[in-house]
């Protein structure tokens, strides 16, 4: 089969890399799209600092006859990438038709490009970009809508990308839980106790003061995930900046839901977090992924008709571990949503390596169950 792999370079080449998915899912009733302005952000060098931080990414769409069957984006971002030892670069966005070969095609143009800058493979598929967005292929979990942040995938991908004969690099689990059902007894009486305690503090994230909290939330984030129990998580791990912290706030300001995301503080020091935003998904469903002037009317009254929201983001600082912060920021986080949002039913998060055992597990003592499955793989070019 001869594929022709074109590089993306004007807006009609834009345009067709976001009509191929529609194409793709048109009679999939689970498939959700993305927001083709979030997609973009990821693409366009003012706004995505991995650009500043020395990163290089390319896209291309893959043709048969002059059709578009497939597209996918490459890209190198040494910050990240000399964490690995060889160092390995990235590939992501991948969407395809079900036809042999394809995937061959676009793994061999992607072994080339690394190899011509001195890179010795590559990880896949992944963001350029956060890297609790856009990742990995869905390989489980396909009867149910794909959470906002998350992609929808065929289910031939996976055969696909095994023909191009890959190592398995990680799986990534969503974790849900029911909203309806009860908390353990044994987490309530943990809570309890901790709520009971002068020196521990737990208050809603403040949307006056988002960027006091904002900072607060992003120096927890960082000690807590460069200070990992599981070392393989720690090495990749390079930290928020102020700058992703800013444009996280402008982007989630008008959808957050401040009793969903709790911060504990133990003698008034910042301690734990829990970060949600509704589905967004729900609205994307509604307008084919955009978000032009005339459709931000789907945005009035969202938050009381939402039925999904998804933890965005935790942590405890590790000065701290090991006292039940971690539980009792779910908890109340918990009864306060159920308090002020009774229309959302599920929680669906987590986005969890299978080698964290510990998140793992605690999610599990929180009730939680995997709900969907995402593969990464890796490719060496030799």
């Amino acid at each position: 089969m001869s594929f022709q792999i074109q590089k993306i370079e004007t807006q009609q080449h834009i345009n067709d890399f976001h009509h191929l998915p529609e194409r793709l899912y048109k009679d999939n009733s689970w498939y959700r799209p993305p927001f083709r302005f979030e997609v973009e952000n990821v693409f366009n060098r003012k706004k995505n600092e991995r650009f500043r931080k020395g990163g290089e990414c390319e896209r291309f769409l893959v043709l048969e006859n002059g059709e578009v069957v497939g597209r996918f984006a490459v890209f190198i971002d040494p910050e990240k990438d000399e964490r690995y030892d060889p160092k390995l670069g990235g590939i992501g966005f991948m969407e395809m038709e079900n036809i042999p070969g394809i995937a061959e095609a676009i793994i061999s143009f992607a072994k080339k490009w690394h190899q011509e800058r001195g890179y010795a493979g590559f990880r896949g598929p992944i963001n350029f970009g956060e890297n609790d967005t856009f990742w990995g292929i869905q390989i489980g979990g396909f009867e149910d809508h794909n959470v906002y942040g998350m992609l929808y995938h065929h289910t031939y991908y996976e055969e696909l990308i095994e023909e191009t004969n890959p190592e398995k690099f990680d799986d990534v689990y969503m974790y849900q839980l029911d909203l309806e059902q009860p908390l353990p007894e044994r987490l309530l009486r943990i809570t309890e106790r901790l709520r009971s305690k002068d020196h521990i503090e737990v208050r809603p994230i403040d949307k006056k003061n988002l960027e006091r909290d904002g900072e607060m939330i992003r120096q927890i984030y960082n000690r807590a995930f460069s200070d990992q129990v599981v070392q393989e998580r720690e090495d990749e791990f390079i930290g928020i900046s102020r700058e992703t912290i800013r444009q996280m706030i402008k982007k989630l300001k008008p959808v957050l839901m401040p009793e969903t995301s709790p911060i504990t503080f133990v003698n008034g020091e910042p301690a734990s977090f829990l970060v949600s935003v509704p589905d967004l998904h729900e609205i994307s469903a509604k307008t084919g992924g955009t978000l032009k002037w005339w459709q931000l009317y789907h945005l009035i009254g969202f938050k009381r008709r939402a039925e999904k929201f998804r933890p965005l983001a935790f942590g405890t600082d590790p000065r701290f571990r090991g006292r039940g912060l971690e539980a009792l920021v779910f908890v109340e986080g918990f009864k306060w949503t159920r308090e002020h949002y009774p229309n959302l039913k599920v929680l669906e998060g987590g986005f969890v390596s299978e080698k964290n055992w510990i998140m793992r597990r605690s999610l599990e003592a929180l009730g939680c169950e995997i709900a969907k499955t995402y593969r990464v793989y890796k490719w060496m070019c030799g």
